[in-house]
């Protein structure tokens, strides 16, 4: 193992308690672990408390379907105190009874949609929501962290931490039926 893949091997044991299989593919190149790892950090700054940023990674997870980071954003959600209702809902689509959740997964699906051509009178929209500008960059972060871990989680067919499994909704496509596929099974190993 090179030194610099240990090294942000360690970063996120630090930052989460364990490695999550998601981090290690990400450590396939360092600078992206390290660059996935620079933003969780930077938006844990963020004025989106803990809750509302699980809502809005799960929300983008949700909509590039996702079945890792669905899992994740799921099980760190209800860690944040988000019920499992407002959690099924976001993942099925929908939107959340909760009025904050509801307009932070309303813009969030606006960016997805428009592919940030959010014009005026969409800010106007989502300010009357009680969403500001600055909230709204601060989900465009996040839809671009959530965008690198989706995207790899869907090349890498991640297998989901038993951490998570048990808010694991989804199969990974192309593997199983199943929600969890171990490693042999992804890269078409025999055992």
């Amino acid at each position: 193992m090179s030194e610099a893949r240990e090294q942000v091997l360690n970063r996120a044991r630090k930052a989460f308690g364990f490695v999550p299989k998601l981090v290690e593919e990400l450590a396939t190149s360092p600078a992206v672990a390290n660059a996935y790892l620079d933003i969780n950090a930077a938006l844990a700054g963020a004025s989106l408390t803990p809750a509302e940023r699980q809502v809005v990674m799960l929300a983008v997870s949700a909509f590039n379907d996702c079945h890792y980071c669905t899992a994740a954003h799921r099980t760190a959600g209800a860690m944040q105190g988000v019920s499992q209702e407002e959690l099924d809902r976001i993942d099925a689509g929908e939107q959340p009874a909760n009025p904050r959740y509801a307009a932070l997964v309303y813009a969030t699906r606006q960016v997805l949609e428009k592919r940030g051509w959010v014009d005026a009178d969409d800010l106007a929209e989502l300010a009357t929501m009680g969403v500001d500008r600055a909230q709204l960059y601060e989900i465009i972060a996040i839809v671009g962290e959530l965008t690198i871990t989706n995207f790899v989680s869907h090349i890498a067919h991640t297998p989901v931490d038993e951490a998570f499994r048990a808010q694991a909704t989804r199969p990974i496509p192309g593997v199983s039926p199943g929600i969890v596929a171990e490693p042999s099974a992804i890269k078409g190993e025999t055992s």
